[in-house]
């Protein structure tokens, strides 16, 4: 296992550019993929949107500590590329997001198609998700997570009228928690 001092090196490290992730890729690659590479490959997301607490899925990945979250917190140029991770899958997931004198993250004009890879029950992307919005309210994106759960929230009313929603409410709350307060340990992948 990692010391605290490691796992706070290697995250801003590789947020700063500098260092690459257990794979030898660069933020700034991963953040150029394709749609089906951001689908297929499931040990970036942990590297893209860090959390205090070890993944299951990726221990390579690094851990948040206190010290390199308030490090996140007071650096602009972090928060900026950890916005750019964010935009990076809004994409992905077909939404688009309006900066202004609110932050709002809106269904993009296709939604449509791109929701066919991650609006179904169960199906993964709901962690991540999960992840994402914790990891933008612990570093403090909180605006972001806000909007972004808005728009879910808008998404998992939508489909309140379904037979089988693709939004359970389990993964609702999870979502809420995450926003939350930074969500506490909840269920991410």
């Amino acid at each position: 296992m990692r010391s605290p001092v490691a796992n706070n090196t290697q995250i801003i490290g590789f947020y700063s550019g500098t260092l690459p992730d257990h794979r030898g890729r660069y933020l700034h690659q991963i953040q150029l993929w394709a749609d089906e590479q951001l689908e297929s490959v499931h040990d970036y997301v942990q590297w893209l949107f860090p959390l205090p607490e070890r993944s299951g899925f990726n221990l390579a990945a690094p851990v948040l500590t206190h010290e390199s979250i308030q490090e996140f917190r007071s650096r602009p140029e972090l928060q900026q590329k950890l916005r750019s991770s964010f935009l990076c899958m809004m994409t992905f997931y077909g939404l688009e997001v309006r900066t202004g004198e609110h932050i709002t993250v809106t269904r993009a004009p296709n939604f449509a198609a791109k929701a066919t890879g991650w609006l179904s029950p169960g199906n993964h992307n709901h962690l991540r998700i999960t992840r994402i919005l914790r990891c933008l309210t612990v570093l403090g994106l909180e605006a972001e997570a806000k909007a972004f759960f808005g728009c879910l929230s808008e998404i998992y009313e939508s489909e309140q009228n379904k037979p089988v929603p693709a939004i359970s409410d389990d993964t609702m709350l999870y979502w809420r928690q995450a926003v939350a307060d930074g969500g506490g340990n909840t269920q991410t992948r």
